[in-house]
C-alpha cells in the first residue's frame, strides 16, 4: 500500500499497536503525527523511530482540552488531515462489583469519550480531504471476556457502536469510518499484565485462541492500514477482527481466568 503524502494522526502511538501503526504508515510514505500523554514519551518514540516525516504531539486525550489540542496541532503541522487513527486505550482490571466511579470514569473518558472528541475536532479537516477514521476497539467489544476487563469491554462495545453510527452520519461527506477489533496482541502493556497476574494472559491465550498464540502489533497495524487505504475505499462501518480466531470460536478467555 502506498500512502505517499497522506497526513495521519495516531493517538496513543508511543508504543504497542499505535507505534507499529505509525511506523508502518511512515514506511509507506505518509507523514505521521504521533501522540502520547507526556512530552518525554513522545519525544523518545520520535527519536527511536527516526523519520523526518514524523511529528511529536504530547497531549492527554482523556479530557476535551487534550483532544482538541492534539488534533489542532496535527492539522496545523501536517497542513490538513487525511486519516485519524483513534488508538488510545487503557484497561485496568476490575470485576463489576469492584468497579468504582473513578475507575469507570477514567476508562470511559480515555477509551470512549476521547474517540468521539478527537473525531469531532478532526471532522472539518477530514471533510475537506474526504478522509477516514479508523477506530481501534477490541474483540471484547463483540463478545464477553475476560471477566476482569468489565469496564474496558463496555467501552470497546461503545466504540463498535460509534463506528457504525458515525459511518452512516458521515457517508454523505465521503468520510469513511471503520474499526479494528484486536484480540490478544503482544504489546508492552500485555506483557506487563501477564507478569502482574502470574501468567494469566498466557493461560487465556492457551484456552481461547485457535491459532494458539498472540498476534503481533504489526499484524494488527496492517489491518488498520488496510482500512485507511484506497484498497478499502468502499468500506465504511466495517468491523475488522484481528484475533487469531477467538470471535469465530466465541471465546475470549472468560472460562480460563483461574
Amino acid at each position: 500500500m502506498d500512502f505517499t503524502g497522506m497526513r495521519v494522526l495516531v493517538t496513543g502511538s508511543t508504543r504497542g499497536i499505535g507505534r507499529a501503526t505509525a511506523e508502518m504508515f511512515l514506511a509507506a510514505g505518509a507523514r505521521v503525527a504521533i501522540n502520547g500523554r507526556t512530552a518525554r514519551s513522545v519525544e523518545t518514540a520520535r527519536r527511536e523511530i527516526g523519520s523526518e516525516r514524523i511529528i511529536a504531539i504530547p497531549a492527554d486525550v482523556s479530557d476535551a482540552e487534550g483532544c482538541e489540542a492534539v488534533v489542532a496541532a496535527a492539522v496545523a503541522q501536517l497542513g490538513g488531515l487525511d486519516c485519524l487513527v483513534n488508538n488510545v486505550g487503557i484497561s485496568p482490571l476490575a470485576r463489576m462489583m469492584d468497579v468504582t466511579e473513578e475507575h469507570w470514569d477514567r476508562i470511559i473518558a480515555t477509551n470512549l469519550r476521547s474517540t468521539m472528541l478527537c473525531a469531532k475536532s478532526a471532522l472539518p479537516a477530514l471533510r475537506a480531504s474526504k478522509g477516514s477514521i479508523v477506530i481501534v476497539s477490541s474483540v471484547a467489544g463483540l463478545m464477553a471476556g475476560p471477566t476482569e476487563c468489565f469496564v474496558d469491554a463496555v467501552s470497546k462495545a461503545g466504540l463498535v457502536g460509534m463506528t457504525k453510527t458515525l459511518a452512516l452520519e458521515l457517508a454523505a461527506d465521503q468520510v469513511r469510518v471503520n474499526c479494528v477489533c484486536p484480540g490478544y496482541i503482544d504489546t508492552p502493556a500485555t506483557r506487563e499484565r501477564n507478569a502482574a497476574t502470574n501468567g494469566q494472559v498466557d493461560r487465556h491465550v492457551a484456552g481461547a485462541v485457535p491459532l494458539t498464540r498472540m498476534g503481533t502489533a504489526r499484524e494488527c497495524a496492517s489491518a488498520i492500514l488496510y482500512l485507511a487505504s484506497e484498497d478499502a475505499s468502499y468500506c465504511t462501518g466495517t468491523i475488522l477482527v484481528s484475533d487469531g480466531g477467538c470471535f469465530a470460536q466465541a471465546s475470549f478467555g472468560t472460562k480460563n481466568a483461574a
